[in-house]
C-alpha cells in the first residue's frame, strides 16, 4: 500500500466509523453488526500504527464512545467510563492472559467473569446511602444526567438502609427483559405503530425519554457490575458481594475463575445456554479480580489493561427453503418472504425470513428447496444471508418473482430505478386499503389512541371503514358490534378519533398517504402552501419551486389531488373538522433561511434546541441530523462533541453560535 492509498483508506474508515457511531449512539440504530464494526476499527488502528504521520486526535480510534445528545443536563464523570478491548477469538484471549501474566511479573492471579449484558451503560452516584445521580456513558468523559428516569427502575435501591461509605459510585447496565420487550411490541402492534427492532436500542431510547412516567411503564431493569470510590475491598468479587448485600441487582451468573481454562469453560457454557436467560447478552467480560493488580496493570488511553470482552459471533443456521410467499404493503410494495423448515436460532424457532425484493433473490441465485443460511440481524430479525450450494438438488428450478398481486391478482409494476415491485390496484387491494388506514392513525400522523391493526381489520371486514374518512362517521353502536369491545373501550376509541381533529395541518397532510410524501416533505409543503386549497391547485412548477421537492414528488402530489376519489375523501375529512391550514402560530415568519440547512449541537444560553429548530423552520430553513458536505451551518453551543466540530471544519461547513444565528433571522 502506498502512502497516498493509506491516507485515503484511513480517511474512508474514519468517516465510516464516525457515521456508525453516530447512528448507534444518537439514533439507536445498528447499521452494521458489532463484528463488522470491530473489524473496521481494527483495520484503522493497524493503519494508523503503520502510518503515524496521519495521526489525528479526533480519529474514532481515539474515542471511547459517542457524542453527547443534549436532552438532559450534561455532567462530567468523576471516573471516566472507559470502553473494553474486545475479541471474538480464543487465541486472542490467550494473548490477553499472557500480557496479564507478564505485567504481574510472576504473581498469582485469578479472573472474575461476568455476562456482557446488551444494554446501556449507566453510572450511579450515592451519597449517605441515597441515590443522587444517574448518568449515561456519553462520550466516556461526560454523559447525560437521566436521574429522574433512573429512579423509575425498580430493581435499583433509591435508599440503602445499611451502613455504607459516605460516597461511592456504581456502574451497571440498564436493559429490558425479553418479556418486557415483547409486551412493548405487542402494545405497539395493537396500536398500529412500527415495532421496535431489539431490546438494546429500545432500552437506550427509553432511558433518554423526557417523560419519566412513560419510562416507568416500559419496566427497565438493571444489573450492576462495578463499584468505585475511596473505600474498596481487596477484590472485585468482594465488591460485588458488598453491592449484593446493599440491595443492588447483581447477576447470579458471575464466576471466579482460577485459570484461563476456567474462563474458556465459562464462555463455552454461556455460548450454549445464553438464550435461556431472560435478558440478551452478546459476550463475556473477563476481569483480573484483585484491585491492587488492576492498578498495577493500569490503562491504555481508551481501555483497562486488566479486562477484556469476549464477544459471541452472530449465530447462523442452515435450513431448507420450503416456499417463497409474498406480502403486500400499504403502498402496494411486494415483499418476498422465505418460508423455512423450522430451525432453532438464537433461542427461538425461526420459520420465516425476509428476502427484501427481486434483486435479493437474484443476488442469492435462490432455487426451489435450496438450503439457506439464516442469521438474526441484531439477534432479532431473521434474514437469509446465503445458500449452501453443496446441498442444491439436481434439476431444481430458480425462484421466479411473481408477476401478479397475491391478494387481488392485478399485474405488478416496477418503476424505473426502484428495486421494489408494486401492485397498482391501490383502491381495491385489501392490504393497501387497510394499510392506508393504519398509516393514517399512526402516532406521527393523526395519533388515534386505542385504534390498532386488529381493530382496523375488524372494521374493514365488517364493511364499516374502507378509507380514512369513514373513521369520522363511526358511531357507538358500530364499535360495540365488534368482537372484544365494551362500552368503555368503545368510548375511548371514539374519543381518540375526535381528539385527532386537533392534529396540525402538516400531520394531516402526512396522514393522507400521498406516495413519496413522508413526514418531512409534508412539513415543507404545509409551510410553503399554508393550506390544502393552495396545495391542491399548485402546478408542477410551483411544487418544484419548494426546496428539495423534485419532479417525482410533484407528479405524485398532482396525481393524488387530480383523482376525484381522493379529492372527495379530502372534502369529507374537511367537513369532519380536520385541520387543513396552518394555525397562526405555525405560519412562516420569513424566508431568510430558505434553502439553508442546519445541524444543532450543544447547550445554548437563550434557547432550547427545540426552540431553535422551530425558529429555523419558521424562517424557511431545514434541520438535519448529521454533518455532511451538503450542510450549510453547524449551530454550535457549549459542550458540543469535538468530533462533530472537527468534521464540520474538515468539510468546510460554516460554524455559527447562538448570537450569530439570531442576527441571521433579525432577532438581535
Amino acid at each position: 500500500m502506498t502512502k497516498e492509498q493509506a491516507k485515503k483508506r484511513i480517511q474512508e474508515l474514519r468517516e465510516l466509523l464516525d457515521y456508525y457511531n453516530y447512528m448507534y449512539y444518537q439514533e439507536d440504530t445498528s447499521v452494521i453488526s458489532d463484528q463488522e464494526f470491530d473489524k473496521l476499527m481494527a483495520e484503522l488502528i493497524e493503519l494508523e500504527k503503520a502510518w503515524p504521520e496521519f495521526f489525528d486526535p479526533n480519529s474514532p480510534s481515539q474515542r471511547v464512545g459517542g457524542t453527547i445528545t443534549k436532552n438532559f443536563p450534561t455532567v462530567e464523570h468523576e471516573y471516566p467510563m472507559l470502553s473494553l478491548g474486545n475479541t471474538y477469538s480464543v487465541e486472542e484471549l490467550r494473548e490477553f492472559d499472557n500480557r496479564v501474566r507478564k505485567g504481574l511479573e510472576g504473581e498469582s492471579y485469578e479472573y472474575y467473569c461476568e455476562l456482557k449484558f446488551d444494554g446501556v451503560a449507566i453510572s450511579l452516584k450515592y451519597e449517605n446511602g441515597r441515590l443522587v445521580q444517574g448518568v449515561t456513558r456519553g462520550d466516556g468523559t461526560r454523559g447525560d444526567d437521566v436521574t429522574p428516569n433512573v429512579r423509575t427502575i425498580r430493581s435499583l435501591p433509591l435508599v440503602i438502609r445499611k451502613e455504607v461509605p459516605a460516597r461511592f459510585e456504581v456502574r451497571g447496565e440498564v436493559l429490558l427483559t425479553k418479556a418486557a420487550f415483547r409486551k412493548i411490541n405487542q402494545q405497539r402492534l395493537e396500536a398500529g405503530e412500527e415495532l421496535f427492532a431489539n431490546p438494546r436500542n429500545t432500552a437506550s431510547g427509553t432511558l433518554k425519554m423526557q417523560e419519566s412516567a412513560v419510562v416507568a411503564r416500559r419496566n427497565l431493569t438493571c444489573y450492576v457490575y462495578g463499584l468505585l470510590g475511596p473505600q474498596l475491598p481487596p477484590t472485585h468479587a468482594e465488591a460485588m458481594k458488598w453491592l449484593k448485600d446493599w440491595g443492588f441487582p447483581v447477576s447470579p451468573t458471575s464466576k471466579l475463575c482460577r485459570s484461563i481454562q476456567d474462563v474458556f469453560d465459562y464462555i463455552a457454557h454461556w455460548d450454549k445456554h445464553r438464550h435461556e436467560l431472560e435478558v440478551e447478552i452478546d459476550g463475556i467480560v473477563i476481569k483480573v479480580n484483585s484491585h491492587a493488580q488492576q492498578e498495577k496493570l493500569g490503562y491504555t488511553a481508551k481501555s483497562p489493561r486488566w479486562a477484556i470482552a469476549y464477544k459471541f459471533k452472530a449465530e447462523q443456521a442452515c435450513t431448507e427453503l420450503l416456499d417463497v410467499t409474498y406480502q403486500v404493503g400499504r403502498t402496494g410494495a411486494i415483499t418476498p418472504v422465505a418460508e423455512l423448515q423450522p430451525v432453532q436460532l438464537s433461542g427461538t424457532t425461526v420459520k420465516r425470513a425476509s428476502l427484501h425484493n427481486a434483486n435479493e433473490i437474484k443476488r442469492l441465485d435462490l432455487h426451489e428447496h435450496d438450503y439457506v443460511y439464516v442469521e438474526k440481524g441484531g439477534e432479532i430479525i431473521p434474514k437469509v444471508t446465503g445458500v449452501d450450494l453443496s446441498k442444491r438438488k439436481p434439476g431444481s428450478k430458480p425462484i421466479r418473482f411473481i408477476d401478479k398481486c397475491p391478494e387481488c391478482g392485478t399485474p405488478l409494476v416496477r418503476h424505473p430505478g426502484e428495486a421494489q415491485h408494486y401492485c397498482p390496484n391501490e383502491k381495491n387491494c385489501p392490504p393497501q386499503l387497510k394499510g392506508r388506514i393504519e398509516h393514517f392513525i399512526q402516532r406521527q400522523a393523526m395519533d388515534i389512541d386505542s385504534l390498532g391493526e386488529k381493530t382496523i381489520a375488524l372494521l374493514f371486514d365488517k364493511g364499516l371503514v374502507r378509507n380514512p374518512a369513514d373513521l369520522y362517521d363511526l358511531k357507538m353502536a358500530d364499535i360495540l358490534a365488534l368482537e372484544g369491545f365494551q362500552e368503555q373501550s368503545a368510548r375511548n376509541l371514539l374519543e381518540g378519533i375526535v381528539k385527532s381533529k386537533k392534529a396540525p395541518f402538516e400531520a394531516v397532510l402526512f396522514a393522507l398517504g400521498i406516495r413519496h410524501v413522508g413526514k418531512t416533505v409534508a412539513e415543507k409543503l404545509a409551510r410553503h402552501f399554508r393550506n390544502i386549497d393552495n396545495l391542491m391547485h399548485a402546478s408542477k412548477e410551483e411544487l418544484m419551486a419548494v426546496y428539495e421537492i423534485g419532479e417525482r414528488i410533484a407528479e405524485s402530489v398532482i396525481a393524488f389531488f387530480n383523482d376525484p376519489d381522493y379529492r372527495a375523501e379530502v372534502e369529507r375529512l374537511r367537513q369532519a373538522g380536520l385541520q387543513f391550514s396552518l394555525q397562526e402560530e405555525e405560519m412562516p415568519v420569513s424566508d431568510v433561511l430558505n434553502g439553508k440547512s442546519f445541524v444543532i449541537s450543544g447547550v445554548f444560553a437563550r434557547h432550547s434546541r427545540d426552540e431553535l429548530k422551530a425558529l429555523i423552520k419558521k424562517h424557511g430553513g431545514r434541520v438535519l441530523s448529521g454533518v455532511s458536505g451538503k450542510l450549510d451551518y453547524l449551530l454550535a453551543g457549549e459542550n458540543m462533541g469535538p468530533a462533530k466540530r472537527a468534521k464540520a471544519e474538515a468539510l468546510g461547513v460554516t460554524i455559527i453560535n447562538e448570537e450569530e444565528f439570531e442576527k441571521m433571522i433579525g432577532n438581535s
